[in-house]
């Protein structure tokens, strides 16, 4: 039986997703941030007969989550898709995502599939040396960051937004460290999605001419060392085995494959 889930519903929800806090990063975040009853965002629980949850549909501006870790009631929750004329977006974990397919009333017009890792327990993490400043960003350095974002080729044709950035480094849902030469910032490494329980790392990269020096590794050491410190799983996306062999070597092990699907 699927339901809509309401506040009553928190509790059985959150130690649902908690049980897997990497596989649901965005889930737990977004109950946290906005609950049951935020205009924003609708949950619906798939129920067994005896009344244990065994799947979440969550639907947050048009983007739609699945989770669900055994069978699931895929032709239910794809038809509360189909009746959202609005929405833009699924995601989730590739397994659980597919079994949507034969029930979609349209196909995605960008099938994208990425790497999904997450750490527990770090290791091989750069020792930074003493001469290396690395800065914890405040929501004044939300411009900086996004300029130097859009200075590496790899993030040069995403979209950036200096507003958001700085919402969720003064909200405390992401974090940034950064090294900088004269003013600018020229390496960094974020997290982003953060939740009481996990936190995705993202924006780790450094400015063409000062690569190789290991600057975005002493960021991401800073970052990491703190976030595992605070009890958060670590959790990323990677899109090629040459990426994802420099994050295994920190302690970062694959979990799956991470399904974004465009309906636009």
């Amino acid at each position: 039986m699927i339901r809509q889930l309401v506040e009553e519903d928190r509790k059985v929800t959150l130690d649902f997703v908690s049980q897997k806090p990497a596989e649901n990063l965005f889930i737990i975040g977004d109950i946290e941030a906005y609950g049951f009853t935020n205009p924003i965002q609708k949950l619906w629980g798939d129920f067994v007969e005896n009344g244990e949850l065994r799947g979440i549909l969550l639907n947050y501006d048009g983007n739609f989550i699945v989770y669900a870790p055994e069978e699931y009631d895929a032709k239910g929750f794809a038809e509360i898709i189909n009746h959202d004329e609005k929405y833009e977006f699924i995601s989730g974990i590739e397994q659980i995502v597919v079994k949507l397919e034969p029930y979609l009333t349209s196909k995605p017009s960008n099938p994208r599939v990425l790497y999904y890792a997450k750490c527990e327990h770090a290791k091989g993490l750069q020792e930074v040396p003493t001469e290396i400043e690395v800065k914890k960003a405040t929501p004044d350095d939300a411009e900086r960051i996004i300029d130097q974002m859009y200075g590496i080729p790899e993030f040069a044709t995403s979209t950036f937004s200096v507003e958001r950035k700085r919402e969720s480094l003064s909200n405390k849902s992401a974090r940034t460290y950064f090294i900088e030469e004269d003013g600018r910032i020229i390496s960094s490494a974020s997290s982003t999605a953060e939740n009481s329980q996990s936190a995705m790392i993202v924006g780790v990269g450094t400015l063409s001419g000062y690569e190789k020096k290991g600057l975005a590794s002493y960021c991401m050491s800073i970052l990491c060392t703190e976030l595992l410190n605070e009890g958060k799983m670590l959790c990323l996306f990677y899109d090629n085995p040459a990426a994802g062999s420099i994050y295994k070597r920190i302690g970062f092990v694959d979990i799956g494959k991470w399904c974004m699907w465009s309906f636009k």
